[in-house]
């Protein structure tokens, strides 16, 4: 027996302007990967961009919903994964880009009435400096929370492991960084960096869901698709639904070399997993 999650199902794609798809997300262009995923039984996506801004919401929009998807949050991953620019770069130009391409990001998030996430776009301590890049940081996440408040949109910060950064690892760390914000905001929590950081994920998920927009997974120790019987998954599902949790799940995993095939063993075992849940309405997803 199959059911579906109470929550909507995204999966991470990589939009038209990045310079090459993104390796935790479907490995195709936009167009191509959210014909499948609407295929599949996705509800949504979860679009990457590169240097995409409020311009380009529309032309957006079009493609997604075209295939009978929504676009249900805006990542800023590749700023730095593929243009090597950070909020913490000892350059001020490179940080003045950084934040310039994070900020356009939250206006296109904000044109779309959806949530911009912050990963790794937050960037590296180098030795002597990690208490000015602390500062910078926390300077960068204060204005992009501010612009994206402004936009109609929500920052979610997303704690992770100390391979893709050096602060904010757990998510009390991000929240200690975002609850004294003025604008809104919340957690991305991603089963992959807490598992690496040796954080309880199902304990996490259960104490933050309240304060979550969006969780993403992925399969233990492989970081690949997730598998039908994995035992946490059920266990997730109940620390969402008893934290309160109204946001989104996306698939943030790698690709093993077939992104179809990729998608439909998580859709699979997400699907499988839920059939485990009493049943209840859908919760309204908030930003």
């Amino acid at each position: 027996m199959t059911a579906r999650p109470p929550w909507p199902l995204a999966y991470t794609v990589s939009g038209d302007d990045c310079s090459s798809p993104m390796p935790l997300g479907f490995a195709a262009p936009l167009t191509e990967a959210v014909r499948h995923l609407a295929e599949l039984g996705y509800d949504g996506v979860e679009v990457q961009v590169r240097e995409t801004g409020a311009r380009d919401a529309e032309a957006l929009a079009r493609t997604v919903e075209g295939a009978g998807l929504k676009v249900l949050g805006i990542g800023t991953g590749p700023v730095a994964a593929q243009d090597r620019l950070t909020l913490t770069d000892p350059s001020p130009d490179v940080r003045r880009h950084a934040l310039d391409r994070v900020l356009g990001a939250a206006r296109l998030a904000g044109e779309l009435g959806v949530p911009v996430t912050l990963g790794q776009t937050r960037g590296v301590f180098l030795p002597g400096l990690e208490d000015i890049q602390r500062l910078w940081a926390e300077r960068a996440v204060r204005r992009l929370a501010e612009e994206a408040a402004d936009r109609g949109s929500r920052l979610l910060l997303e704690p992770q492991s100390q391979a893709g950064t050096s602060l904010w690892r757990t998510p009390e760390e991000a929240l200690a960084v975002i609850d004294p914000l003025d604008a809104p905001a919340g957690l991305v929590l991603d089963t992959h960096h807490l598992d690496a950081e040796g954080v309880d994920t199902v304990r996490a998920v259960a104490d933050h869901a309240a304060a979550t927009g969006c969780l993403q997974l992925a399969a233990p120790s492989t970081r690949g698709p997730l598998t039908v019987g994995d035992p946490r998954l059920p266990d997730l599902f109940t620390a969402l639904r008893e934290g309160g949790f109204t946001g989104w799940l996306t698939l943030e995993h790698t690709q093993d070399g077939d992104s179809p095939k990729a998608a439909a063993r998580s859709w699979t075992a997400l699907t499988d997993a839920a059939a485990s849940l009493p049943r209840s309405p859908l919760p309204t997803t908030l930003f």
